[in-house]
């Protein structure tokens, strides 16, 4: 029987999707459904009717899920972020482990692959260090908040539940600033106004705090008054800057970044070693979590004090320094050049005089690096989103090292890239989860992989 446009069905979800959608099935046809939890029976109305799959609106939860919650935040139906606060925290650990195994079974393997249950926080809220905010003219003055669903439509919303207090704290201050005097706002329909974004980012253990104003353009009027105004607010701040973004674009950073008050970095920890990071070098966004990921890669390299290590991706080093404590050798490549030029001075700050940074592409430096006799005994890999380019596999192959280490935020790359070393002389031994985004289906992981 075919399905039509805004008819009823009853149906039980049987899992959900990368995107935290609920999937069942209706006549042989996926139906995807928002804000259903995996053994639950709803009524849902057929909205989107495609070639290959039926979108579904819920209608009614006819058998609740035994694991779901009332989320913490007001917003969470209409907020693009946290979308599985629905589910318990402990059952939200048990999908993303369930997810990592599901993905290991496709990887071809002569023995079986040992997936741990993921790691979790004992307090997962307020655990993110930063944030972005879009500013835009709103009804009742300026808002700040984030994007709905799968659209630019702001949701504005004052504390968010996974933030680090001091943030929520912070955008209340740029708001009042902003309203009182009657800064020109972004309108990005017309591209016409000034201030785009508030981007944030704070310390956990020092508490110092970086504050950009993102605009649309060079100068931004009453500028000693916000100084003024956030530094008697909040005298942990000890950074601000302004970024310059002309372009008709979804990118929130131009490239033009001017500091008008204090130091353009802020100090941070991770176990006993001390990070300077840049607004634009990357950092983990759940430090408390960071240092667990950090000891579990490090462990998986293995290391004895004879190795040399190549950790590529290294961003602002602080991956390469824990490394560089257990090894011969460390050499860091990344290709954001403030982020070379913190992990630079994080060495210096740390005294790690066995470290050495390339700025560049990794898919550029490490052939270069390798034709010139460097060799790796251990590999740290550490990629963006998107995963390694086929030309850092295909080094990481050629130099053959004994043991590699990938870290990844994304296992649709991770494991494509784990297949191609697989089939190329590894042996994925491990995989260790890691909970850096609570109350998403994102999960972190660690994988070791052993030369055969």
């Amino acid at each position: 029987m075919a399905i039509l446009k805004n008819s009823i069905h009853r149906l039980d979800i049987t899992h959900l999707n990368d995107d935290a959608q609920g999937i069942g099935l209706l006549e042989g046809k996926p139906i995807i459904v928002e804000g259903v939890l995996p053994g639950e029976r709803v009524e849902i109305k057929a909205i989107k009717i495609a070639k290959a799959y039926v979108v579904g609106k819920l209608q009614t939860i006819l058998r609740p899920s035994p694991d779901r919650m009332t989320p913490f935040c007001p917003v969470f139906d209409r907020c693009g972020g946290c979308s599985v606060q629905h589910l318990a925290y402990p059952a939200q650990l048990a999908l993303k482990t369930r997810r990592v195994r599901e993905f290991t079974a496709r990887l071809p393997a002569t023995t079986p692959i040992v997936v741990h249950d993921t790691l979790g926080m004992a307090q997962p809220r307020h655990f993110r260090h930063k944030a972005q905010y879009p500013v835009m003219p709103g009804h009742n003055g300026v808002a700040l908040g984030f994007y709905a669903k799968h659209s630019h439509r702001l949701i504005e919303h004052r504390v968010c539940g996974v933030q680090a207090d001091t943030l929520n704290h912070a955008r209340d201050i740029v708001k009042e600033f902003l309203e009182t005097w009657r800064v020109s706002i972004y309108d990005e329909t017309r591209h016409e106004g000034l201030v785009r974004h508030l981007v944030m980012r704070s310390a956990l253990h020092t508490g110092e705090m970086m504050m950009t104003l993102v605009i649309n353009g060079d100068e931004l009027p009453h500028q000693r008054e916000l100084i003024q105004t956030v530094t008697r607010a909040m005298p942990n701040v000890t950074g601000i800057l302004l970024n310059s973004n002309r372009e008709r674009t979804n990118i929130i950073l131009g490239s033009r970044m001017e500091l008008i008050y204090g130091v353009p970095q802020i100090r941070d920890q991770i176990g006993e070693l001390t990070f300077a990071i840049s607004p634009l070098a990357f950092y983990q966004v759940n430090p408390a979590q960071t240092e667990i990921l950090y000891a579990k890669a490090l462990e998986y390299a293995a290391l004895t004090g004879e190795e040399t290590v190549f950790d590529l991706y290294s961003g602002i080093g602080s991956l390469s320094l824990f490394l560089s404590r257990h090894a011969r050798q460390v050499y860091g490549v990344e290709i954001v050049e403030d982020a070379v030029r913190d992990a630079i001075d994080n060495a210096r700050l740390n005294s790690c005089k066995n470290v050495e940074f390339f700025s560049g592409a990794a898919e550029t430096v490490i052939p270069d690096v390798v034709e010139q006799g460097l060799r790796a005994d251990v590999v740290v890999l550490d990629p963006p989103r998107k995963g390694c380019e086929p030309a850092v596999l295909d080094t990481i192959i050629r130099m053959s090292p004994q043991r590699i280490v990938y870290v990844s935020c994304h296992l649709a790359s991770l494991f494509r890239d784990l297949r191609v070393l697989v089939e190329h002389g590894y042996a994925v031994a491990e995989i260790q989860p890691v909970d850096m985004f609570p109350h998403t289906p994102h999960v972190e992981c660690v994988a070791s992989l052993v030369r055969r």
